[in-house]
């Protein structure tokens, strides 16, 4: 039952995405079809700049919807299930998580949160514990084999994994949720583990579409002030009471 660090990898995008949000912010206020449009587009007839330019003014309007049609798929790995089922919230996604109920889970890995990790003491309890979790998950398992259980025997003995159980995960945002993931999970409000994935997911991002990502992050990247109240502020930006 080793501790795990997590792995972060960019499985797949839309191809030439910052071409298909320019065709679809252009379809909603041309008058011809953009289907006409769309092999200048991607033999590079229009230059990016210009597309780039488009869709940062549009964008600016408050008009969105059409980054919709662009997707990021992610393969999220060596993380907790305490992660993952804040990762799940976002509802606006497709994931394709691994199951505990099918994978044995005799060899668990586990993540190790760094406050525990520094305190000697508390390292020492958390990790006896989680050899006690790995023996009480083989024991159980092999009793309920004895009992004829077999494969299914593995539903049953989950029971006891802890949210430090690590797991992999499969995750497909469009462009738009990813900006509203962002804001919530690059805060530094959001817990030490999602936080440490949303910004390497979002540095992934910006490699490929910088156009919409640049600006991306933590709602007080986009606002200039905190959002949060004074009560919990990081302190990074001001509050808009105060703003000068």
């Amino acid at each position: 039952m080793p501790e795990i660090k997590p792995r972060v990898e960019l499985l797949a995008h839309t191809p030439d995405p910052l071409s298909l949000i320019y065709a679809a912010f252009r379809q909603c206020y041309h008058a011809g079809e953009v289907a006409d449009m769309w092999p200048s587009l991607t033999c590079g007839n229009i230059p990016r700049e210009k597309q780039a330019e488009f869709v940062a003014k549009i964008m600016e309007s408050g008009h969105a919807s059409p980054i919709e049609h662009v997707s990021f798929t992610f393969a999220i790995s060596g993380v907790s299930r305490a992660l993952t089922h804040q990762l799940v919230r976002h509802r606006i996604a497709s994931y394709s998580q691994q199951s505990q109920r099918y994978v044995d889970a005799s060899n668990m890995d586990y993540v190790l949160p760094p406050a525990i990790a520094a305190n000697p003491r508390a390292r020492e309890r958390y990790e006896a514990f989680m050899k006690e979790v790995g023996n009480a998950y083989r024991d159980i398992k092999a009793l309920l084999e004895e009992d004829g259980r077999g494969f299914s025997s593995r539903e049953d003995a989950r029971m006891v994994l802890p949210q430090a159980a690590s797991t992999n995960i499969v995750v497909t945002m469009n462009c738009r949720t990813m900006l509203n993931f962002f804001e919530h999970r690059c805060c530094t409000r959001a817990q030490w583990e999602i936080r440490g994935v949303a910004r390497t997911m979002l540095r992934l991002c910006r490699e490929v579409l910088p156009e919409v990502f640049d600006h991306a992050g933590a709602r007080c990247e986009r606002l200039k002030f905190c959002p949060e109240g004074e009560k919990f502020t990081c302190g990074r930006y001001p509050l808009p009471e105060k703003r000068g």
